[in-house]
């Protein structure tokens, strides 16, 4: 792992001791954030799933019977019959944050209260399955806009925690040890700039000896030991 391209000083090392800090608070708070987005969006893949299959099932259905009514009633009769909507649909959509992730909400509503505006045609010259058709429709719709939400969901939850897996990955295997490394680095230069030091001082101070007095401090402690 290459070191950072830093000039070798205490006060760089005090900061990037103080970065490493705060790197790996950053990557546990990334790793718990990456694991609750998991777990939820696990739960929400199984209720997307469930509710899919609820869907399809309930679709199937709506489709049998508007197979039937075209079976009984010409297309023209059957086209006409629907050309004209009474009921109309609201869709309000609102956001929901879940861990920095904005979740969108469906909120559906009718134009009118009256159950009866979604047939936009009169009973006397239509088949009873069409009006089964457009019930079941009717009853599948809210099932269809959640099922919708729940999807989009899923897509976004998915890019956050990719994104936070990648964010977590260089975290651990590139910035924590690059962080690691040059402070190693730097500690070892000064270590080893520390004891050219004190190496020069004491050769500094036994020419200062010498020239004073004739002796170094080696001579000194030589001395002291006999």
């Amino acid at each position: 792992m290459a070191v950072m391209n830093v000039n070798p000083t205490r006060m760089q090392l005090s900061k990037l001791k103080k970065q490493l800090v705060t790197a790996i608070r950053g990557h546990k708070m990334l790793k718990d954030k990456r694991d609750e987005l998991m777990r939820q969006f696990l739960e929400l893949v199984r209720e997307t799933r469930d509710l899919r299959e609820k869907v399809e099932r309930e679709l199937e259905n709506c489709n049998a019977h508007f197979v039937n009514a075209s079976a009984v009633m010409s297309k023209q009769a059957l086209d006409g019959s629907l050309l004209s909507p009474k009921q109309q649909i609201n869709l309000e959509i609102s956001a929901k944050n879940v861990m920095s992730v904005e979740i969108p909400q469906f909120e559906a509503d009718t134009r009118t209260a009256d159950k009866g505006d979604i047939f936009p045609y009169g009973f006397a010259f239509t088949s009873f399955e069409l009006d089964d058709a457009i019930t079941s429709l009717d009853r599948v719709l809210p099932d269809l806009i959640l099922l919708a939400q729940h999807e989009k969901s899923c897509e976004l939850m998915s890019a956050e925690i990719e994104k936070t897996r990648r964010r977590v990955n260089s975290l651990e295997h590139v910035m924590i040890p690059r962080y690691q490394e040059t402070i190693k680095f730097i500690s070892m230069k000064l270590e080893e700039n520390d004891r050219s030091s004190r190496t020069r001082l004491m050769k500094v101070k036994d020419m200062l000896l010498d020239k004073a007095h004739g002796y170094s401090q080696h001579d000194v402690a030589s001395n002291s030991r006999l």
